[in-house]
């Protein structure tokens, strides 16, 4: 075989229907579902959850304004049940596309045996071979972590907690926590340190205020035990079911004493994604750095290319990224310049579509941009608002490019929208 992809995750997926696409036989390996965590037990989930959440959010909105009574029974299990079918129809359309390109998909656990991969009782030679076994929750080493769920566990849950204490402090601890806190559930975070520090204190402030607001949030709090339905802390003990939402290890141990390995088990690579092994590359949530699906997909096409013989390296400059709320939250960072004494404008995201009712509480968005005036460059930009997402998705490539603040007055909007990003450029020059 030419080309064995390990794992089929958004890194692996893409890489193998990349080669398919150069012409190059491939065959794809994965251990459970194709897709991986995102289709499985990630971005996916979330999503399918926070639309939910929207609608009971709205509902809720619509009851208060006295315009429309409603009741909402919601069940959970039916919820799950519509999600795993949802991701059947979807993991058939990921074999069919890597299928279409004449590549072999086997399901089967792996392990690699010098120039051999050992799957199912069966071996394969491989001229170019890619790790792409992605990463799994970090469960903390304390006292009876066996009682903690994590994002792996969401379609396993029989019913929605009544009260869910979240350890941790990034953006799967909050959207965890405005999901259930929407579906009914007391929801607790404890944040070891500070919660979402790197995200702009403004932007913090108003998910706390207007996102998640029903949710209660203790920072520098230490979790020294978990029962089966308590957390023990060291400010006093919380009754509740524990997830853990403290970021993620890589799926590097099918590469052990095979190729190097990073201090912290990623594996290492160079710029072209080929590790200490000649012929052996390794892209996605596997080699660390930004585990996001995008990303992924943009390393295990690259890495493809590169198996492939087309060269070529990755820029991680100006990378966007968002929150899955019930208001997305979307920033971006030059970090070239982020530490510069940067001017800061800031507006309330202009209501639109998914936000026109949200005028009457007063929580229709934020953004916030912050520029070099003197390299006429955009530092920042942090934007909550139903378009966000997609406003600062352009944006970040507009940075990424090099653009400065003059290109972007040119850009012309679609109107309605909640963009609130071309306002606050535009002001720029007032």
């Amino acid at each position: 075989m030419k080309n064995i992809v390990i794992g089929s995750g958004p890194a692996g997926r893409l890489a193998a229907l990349e080669l398919g696409k150069l012409g190059e036989e491939a065959l794809l390996i994965e251990k459970n579902h194709i897709a991986g965590t995102c289709l499985n037990e990630g971005c996916m989930v979330i999503c399918a959850l926070t639309d939910i959440t929207r609608f009971i959010e709205t509902n809720n909105r619509f009851n208060s304004y006295g315009f429309l009574k409603s009741q909402i029974d919601i069940s959970y299990d039916k919820i799950v049940e519509k999600i795993q079918e949802t991701q059947v129809k979807l993991r058939k359309l990921n074999e069919l596309e890597n299928e279409s390109v004449n590549n072999q998909i086997i399901y089967g656990k792996a392990s690699i045996h010098d120039n051999e991969i050992h799957v199912n009782g069966g071996s394969y030679n491989y001229d170019k071979l890619l790790i792409s076994t992605g990463a799994r929750p970090y469960i903390p080493d304390m006292p009876g972590n066996q009682y903690g769920l994590t994002n792996k566990d969401i379609l396993k849950i029989d019913e929605i907690p009544d009260k869910l204490n979240i350890i941790g402090s990034g953006f799967i601890a909050c959207e965890i926590a405005n999901i259930y806190s929407k579906l009914g559930s007391e929801v607790t975070i404890f944040s070891r340190h500070s919660f979402l520090k790197n995200i702009d204190e403004d932007i913090k402030k108003y998910i706390l205020k207007y996102l998640i607001s029903g949710v209660t949030l203790k920072e520098n709090v230490n979790v020294l035990k978990i029962k089966k339905n308590v957390a023990i802390t060291d400010v006093g003990e919380f009754e509740g079911s524990t997830f853990f939402a403290v970021g993620r290890l890589p799926n590097s141990e099918i590469a052990e004493g095979f190729i190097d390995l990073n201090t912290d088990s990623t594996i290492k690579v160079n710029e072209f994604l080929e590790s200490s092994k000649k012929n052996v590359y390794a892209a996605g949530d596997v080699i660390g750095g930004y585990q996001m699906t995008p990303i992924a997909r943009m390393e295990g096409i690259a890495a493809a290319r590169n198996m492939a013989g087309f060269l070529n390296k990755i820029d991680y400059k100006c990378i966007p990224q968002s929150i899955s709320l019930n208001m997305d939250v979307s920033y971006v960072n030059d970090e070239k310049i982020e530490n510069k004494d940067l001017k800061e404008i800031s507006y309330p995201a202009i209501a639109g579509p998914n936000s026109f009712w949200n005028i009457l509480t007063g929580d229709t968005g934020l953004s916030k941009i912050s520029f070099d005036s003197e390299e006429n460059k955009i530092g920042n930009i942090s934007a909550i608002s139903p378009s966000s997402v997609s406003d600062v998705a352009y944006l970040s490539y507009l940075m990424r490019i090099g653009a400065d603040l003059d290109d972007f007055e040119n850009f012309i909007e679609i109107h309605p929208s909640t963009d609130t990003n071309y306002k606050i450029i535009k002001s720029m020059w007032l």
